[in-house]
């Protein structure tokens, strides 16, 4: 005999307003309704079993045996972070309808008078902050679903610590009950706030601090914050960031930061990504501090540590640029090997032949495809009332990846 379907209805805000004609015959005719106490207690009049949703797993065990005609209730449309994902997972399709009703940002941006097609939609319900901040950041307009411990006075004071404050805040607290309340305010404003557990944070992208007033790429030398001048210079920066062959959602490892230039540069050509800047050097931690803080570089990780010893800790890379290797460059190799991505690639640039070979014949050493670009570069200066060229250290810029050429 084929198993009775399973039919998941979504209730609406208040309650079964919105529910169609045919979702409530469903009910009608059901058996068993299965849900959490606030929506049982919509359909008061219910003729069937009613059972309180507890446990996912025990209500899961009971779909799977149960020859009865079953209704799940869930919140708005139960296939937006509700009870669909989990049971779609768990049960052949076949057995399960559903009826979606008014999600609560649907109605959070119906009340705020926001269009919401351009918005990302963020849980961080029982979920950790870092990745839910790193979508938010890349983003215009989102809406968060919160939890009691990743309230929105914390999501708040991540956003301050990552330099991305400039969001205009809707915390939407209580939708559809008599202590429904909407507080316009900014990401400051919600630090001082304790929200209601049953809210939603609409936040929209008001202003950018300071990045607006230069380049996503090209950024002049003199702007970066360094010790000694020593930087990657803009134009063979330019080069290094077009061998590193960068896509928005990538992991990149920067070793040897220096000032965070190429890190910086990166992280607005991979607004999605993720670029974990490594210097442990005290002469230039505290200027990569504040070149971070200067460029609101909001998608990239100090890591305060000497590689390769504090490679352990980050995700595996798509791509790797070294910048400085303090003496364990065949060590640091040795490392990034066993971690690169099998499409990835490990970007180098040397000043010295030396370290041009060495590189070279460690990468071919661990089966790498080797290129080695040649940079040159002169530019002009003033000299009286004429211009002359003054060239710059030559630059080796070395690529390599797994495979064949």
């Amino acid at each position: 005999m084929p198993q009775q379907k399973i039919y998941l209805v979504g209730a609406g805000i208040v309650g079964w307003e919105g529910v169609g004609a045919k979702a409530l015959e469903v009910i009608r005719k059901a058996d068993v309704m299965i849900g959490h106490q606030r929506h049982l207690d919509i359909f008061p009049d219910f003729k069937g079993e009613k059972q309180a949703l507890d446990d996912l797993s025990l209500m899961l065990d009971y779909l799977k045996k149960t020859e009865k005609r079953v209704v799940v209730l869930g919140s708005g449309d139960p296939n937006f972070f509700g009870v669909a994902r989990f049971l779609l997972r768990n049960l052949p399709k076949e057995r399960v309808e559903i009826f979606p009703n008014v999600t609560s940002v649907q109605y959070a941006f119906a009340r705020i008078k926001e269009p919401w097609d351009d918005a990302i939609f963020v849980s961080v319900h029982g979920r950790g902050l870092k990745g839910a901040i790193d979508r938010i950041v890349a983003a215009e307009k989102a809406a968060v679903l919160t939890d009691n411990i990743n309230t929105p006075a914390a999501i708040a004071k991540e956003l301050i610590a990552r330099g991305a404050e400039g969001y205009e805040a809707y915390l939407c607290e209580d939708l559809g009950l008599s202590t429904e309340k909407f507080t316009r305010t900014d990401v400051r404003g919600l630090v001082a706030i304790t929200a209601s557990p049953l809210n939603i944070l609409i936040l929209i992208k008001a202003w950018e601090p300071t990045l607006a007033n230069y380049p996503v790429m090209g950024i002049a030398d003199d702007e970066f914050a360094t010790a000694k001048k020593l930087i990657t210079k803009q134009e063979v920066r330019a080069v290094t960031l077009a061998k590193l062959q960068l896509q928005n959602d990538l992991v990149l490892w920067d070793i040897g930061a220096g000032s965070g230039s190429v890190s910086i540069e990166a992280g607005n050509l991979m607004p999605n990504g993720k670029v974990f800047a490594m210097e442990k050097n005290p002469q230039y931690l505290s200027f990569l501090r504040d070149n971070l803080r200067k460029f609101t570089a909001r998608n990239i990780m100090l890591i305060e540590a000497f590689a390769p010893e504090g490679l352990d800790d980050l995700p595996d890379p798509d791509r790797v640029f070294i910048g400085g290797s303090g003496g364990m460059l065949e060590e640091i190799i040795e490392a990034v090997d066993k971690r690169l991505k099998s499409d990835g690639m490990i970007v180098l640039n040397a000043v010295t032949l030396d370290t041009l070979t060495k590189a070279v014949e460690f990468l071919e050493d661990h089966g790498y495809t080797v290129e080695v670009t040649c940079v040159n570069v002169a530019k002009t200066r003033g000299l009286t009332e004429y211009k002359m060229f003054e060239s710059l250290n030559p630059v080796y810029i070395i690529a390599a990846w797994k495979g064949e050429e």
